[in-house]
C-alpha cells in the first residue's frame, strides 16, 4: 500500500489513473497525449504505477498497453475509510464534550 501512496502523490499519474479509469486499456503513446512530456517521462511514470500494482502492462508486438488494476485502489479506499471513521467518532465524541461542559460553565 506504500507504493500506491507514493505513486498517487503525483498529479501526472492520478491523471493517468483518471485516463486509465475512463477509458480503459491505453498504449504509453496514448496515456503520453495529453501532457507536454517527453516519452521517457511518460515511461517513467507508468514504471512507478506498474511497481505500485495499480497498472498491468500488455505488450501485443510493438504496442504496449496499459490497463487499469483496481485492487490497490480498493485497499488505500479500505484503509482510508477506517480512517475517516475514527478521526469523525473522536471528533464526535469531542464535540459532545465541549457542549456538555459550556453548558455546565453556563450553570454555574
Amino acid at each position: 500500500m506504500d507504493r500506491a501512496f507514493h505513486a498517487l502523490g503525483d498529479g501526472t499519474r492520478r491523471q493517468i489513473i483518471s485516463m486509465l479509469a475512463r477509458n480503459g486499456a491505453q498504449s504509453a503513446n496514448q496515456l503520453r497525449a495529453p501532457f507536454n512530456v517527453a516519452q521517457p517521462t511518460i515511461s517513467k511514470h507508468l514504471k512507478v504505477l506498474e511497481t505500485a500494482g495499480l497498472v498491468r502492462r500488455e505488450v501485443t508486438g510493438r504496442v504496449h498497453l496499459f490497463h487499469l488494476e483496481t485492487d490497490p485502489l480498493q485497499q488505500a479506499e479500505d484503509w482510508i475509510a477506517s480512517h475517516r471513521n475514527f478521526w469523525e467518532g473522536t471528533l464526535r465524541r469531542l464535540d459532545k464534550f465541549v457542549s456538555t461542559a459550556d453548558q455546565e460553565d453556563g450553570q454555574t
